[in-house]
C-alpha cells in the first residue's frame, strides 16, 4: 500500500513516527513528512511558518506544493492529511475533485470548536475519515459515522509520568519550536535564569536545528544547559517556562508544573484575539474548562510576559494540586491514539 501523507508540523512527524510503528512494513509514505521516516518531497525547516504573516509571504510556494502532492496522489491508495489545516483543508478540496473515490483520511483535526466552525462542513465534504484527538470533538459533527474519537497520540509519546512532586532545583525552558516564539522569548528566559542562580537551567533546543541555526536564533545559551529531550527534561525538572503549544499539554500529562507563555507578532495576535472566542488558549486548561474544573496552569499573553510575572507563578503555584489534576488529565484522554489510527489506514 502507498500513502500521500501531508505532515508539516513538527508535532505532526512526532506522532507520524508513532503511528508507522503500528503500520504493516509493506506500506510505503509518499508525499511532506520528516526526512527520518522516507524521503519527502521536501525538509520540513523550509516549510514551518508562524501566524497569518508568515503564511502569506509563502503563500506561491505552497500553491506549488498543493498541485504537486495531489499529482503524487494518483499512485496513491490512500490519503493521510496531519493537522495544519490551512493547507491541508484546500489540500483535501482538490484531491476530492480529482480523484472522488480516493479515501481521504484526516488525523489531529483542526481546532473548528476554536474557531471557523465552518471547516466542520468541509472536513465532512472532502475527507472519508476522521480521526480525532479531542474527547468533546465529535459533538460538532453530524456524520457521526465519519468520526472517531481515537485516544491522544502524546499518551503512546510519553512513557513516565510523575507520582509525587520532588524538588529538584533543575528547571526547564521551553522557548517553542518556531524562529518567532524563539527570538521573542529567549531574551525573557535568559532573565529568568538569571534570577535563579542555584539552580539547573536546561534549555529544549529541538534536534532537528544546526549549530548555526542555533546560534543565530537563540542567541546567548551560556546559562542553559541544552537538551534535545523534552520529555526526559520535563521529567526531571521541578518547573518549566513554556511557550503555547503541544509542550504545555505534554508537562500537563507529565505532572511538571508549568507557567504558559505566548508572545506573538501584533497583527498575529489581534487577528486571533477577533476570532478566537476561548477562555483559554492552552489545551490542558480547555479540557479542564469542558469539564467544569478551574484552569491547571496560567497563562500570560504579549505584554503580560514579563520576567516578573512569570517567576511570581512559580514560586506561588500549588505545585502538588498541578500533580494532582494531571492524573485527572490522563484519565480524560483515556488512551494513546496510533494503534487506533492505524487499524482505521489498513481497514
Amino acid at each position: 500500500m502507498k500513502i500521500l501523507v501531508s505532515a508539516l508540523e513538527t508535532s505532526s512527524n512526532i506522532h507520524l513516527k508513532e503511528l508507522k510503528k503500528h503500520l504493516d512494513d509493506n506500506i510505503e509514505l509518499v508525499g511532506v513528512f520528516d526526512k527520518e521516516l522516507g524521503n519527502p518531497l521536501y525538509d520540513l525547516t523550509a516549510l514551518a511558518i508562524m501566524g497569518f504573516v508568515d503564511a502569506l509571504k509563502k503563500l506561491r510556494f505552497f500553491f506549488k506544493l498543493r498541485d504537486e502532492l495531489v499529482e503524487l496522489a494518483k499512485d496513491c491508495d490512500k490519503v493521510l492529511l496531519m493537522d495544519s489545516s490551512g493547507f491541508n483543508l484546500p489540500l483535501a478540496k482538490k484531491l476530492k475533485q480529482t480523484y472522488p473515490n480516493k479515501e481521504i483520511i484526516y488525523y489531529i483535526l483542526p481546532q473548528a470548536w476554536a474557531w471557523k466552525k465552518k471547516r466542520v462542513e468541509k472536513l465532512q465534504e472532502y475527507c472519508t475519515k476522521l480521526c480525532s484527538i479531542i474527547p468533546f470533538e465529535q459533538e460538532l459533527y453530524s456524520k457521526k459515522d465519519m468520526i472517531t474519537y481515537v485516544g491522544h497520540p502524546l499518551l503512546d509519546e510519553i512513557t513516565e509520568f510523575k507520582h509525587e512532586y520532588k524538588q529538584t532545583n533543575k528547571i526547564v525552558f521551553m522557548p517553542g519550536s518556531r524562529k518567532t516564539e524563539i527570538t521573542n522569548h529567549m531574551p525573557i528566559f535568559r532573565q529568568i535564569a538569571k534570577e535563579l542562580p542555584n539552580k539547573q537551567h536546561i534549555l529544549i533546543i529541538p534536534s532537528k536545528f544546526d549549530e548555526m541555526y542555533v546560534k543565530k536564533t537563540y542567541g546567548d545559551t551560556s546559562d542553559f544547559i541544552i537538551s534535545n529531550d523534552a520529555h526526559q527534561s520535563l521529567i526531571d525538572a521541578e518547573f518549566g517556562f513554556i511557550c503555547s503549544g503541544t509542550a504545555t499539554l505534554e508537562a500537563s500529562l507529565i505532572g511538571t508544573p508549568f507557567v504558559m507563555s505566548y508572545v506573538a507578532k501584533k497583527l498575529d495576535y489581534f487577528i486571533g484575539k477577533m476570532f478566537v472566542k476561548l477562555p483559554y488558549i492552552g489545551l490542558a486548561n480547555i479540557f479542564f474548562d469542558k469539564m467544569g474544573k478551574n484552569a491547571i496552569h496560567k497563562e500570560f499573553f504579549q505584554e503580560d510576559v514579563t520576567t516578573k510575572n512569570l517567576l511570581a507563578e512559580y514560586k506561588n503555584m500549588d505545585k502538588k494540586q498541578f500533580l494532582n489534576n494531571s492524573k485527572v488529565l490522563r484519565d480524560y484522554l483515556q488512551n494513546g491514539s496510533s494503534k487506533n489510527v492505524a487499524q482505521i489506514i489498513q481497514n
